[in-house]
């Protein structure tokens, strides 16, 4: 396992951020960490990093509990807050951190020399970052915290304030990583990110995981997979099909169903019998944002 968090407890002046979090991440594998503001999230991942101590429970990274010597040597970080210098050029940032972990000579000249290009700056190396644009900064400061190669990499936030074309040029950057075995553990808001680019996901709320899996099971397990189908009609309702309920308040007919193919023409052919016309007709298939909102509730909490 490149994680395991066992039980896993943080207290601040008597309250408890986490109580009793227990999840694993498999070498390889990429899992998003979502939550509700105040869930726990940033807590977490300050405990795993080691910057904070756990005030009960166990963190092991690729077997090392953290604590140990080297139990953090295939640990990469990349903050929410960027963490570069501005008064230093792309190239120097990167040197930076790279001699913070200990890479020198050749290596590290390799090393800077692959990140540029990973990151799509070679032409913009010698230049200070103070200069960049919010995704370039972003970019830089995710080749930070990968100068020495880490197996698992924890980024809080990556894609925080940037552009779509920037938040696709990170997701590219992060499967190319997980595409040669980098585990990847990220945080993030946009639950689209989520959905689309992990393998599994964990959500917490009040200090503790809620939901754990990937989004197959996590519909099964909450809402289902059943499409969500809302008529808008004309007519007089009288007698629906099984399957579909009018709504007064609103005048439309609403139903779940999981075949369209099958049920649906079978319903407007019933509704039509009676009298009943079409006007719209609008379908919903169920995502991890109905699952997030499902297990946490619909109030945004700050």
């Amino acid at each position: 396992m490149a994680l395991e968090v066992t039980q896993v407890r943080k207290s601040y002046a008597g309250n408890e951020a986490l109580r009793g979090v227990s999840f694993g991440i498999r070498a390889g594998q990429r899992l998003a960490l979502l939550g509700p503001n105040g869930a726990g999230k940033t807590t977490l991942i300050r405990c795993i990093s080691g910057r904070v101590e756990v005030s009960a429970g166990e963190v092991k990274l690729f077997g090392k509990r953290l604590g140990q010597p080297n139990a953090t040597a295939q640990l990469g970080v990349v903050p929410q807050e960027l963490a570069i210098y501005p008064d230093l050029t792309a190239r120097e940032n990167l040197e930076c951190f790279a001699r913070l972990h200990g890479l020198r000579g050749r290596k590290l000249h390799d090393r800077v020399d692959w990140a540029l290009h990973w990151i799509g700056l070679q032409d913009r190396a010698s230049e200070l970052t103070a200069k960049f644009s919010g995704g370039m900064k972003r970019r830089v400061n995710i080749a930070c915290g990968v100068m020495h190669a880490p197996g698992l990499l924890l980024l809080d936030e990556p894609t925080v304030g940037v552009d779509p074309q920037s938040r696709q040029r990170i997701f590219d950057m992060l499967d190319e990583l997980n595409g040669v075995g980098t585990t990847i553990l990220l945080t993030t808001h946009h639950l689209d990110e989520a959905e689309q680019r992990s393998d599994r996901i964990v959500i917490i709320d009040h200090g503790q995981v809620i939901a754990d899996g990937t989004i197959d099971e996590l519909l099964d397990q909450t809402i289902g997979k059943q499409k969500r189908v809302t008529l808008e009609v004309e007519g007089t309702v009288t007698k629906l099909p099984d399957g579909l309920v009018f709504q007064p308040q609103t005048g439309r007919i609403v139903g779940a169903c999981r075949n369209l193919v099958d049920e649906l023409p079978l319903w407007m052919e019933s509704l039509a019998r009676t009298g009943v016309r079409i006007k719209n007709l609008e379908m919903q298939t169920p995502n991890l944002h109905h699952v997030f909102l499902h297990l946490t509730g619909r109030e945004l909490r700050e």
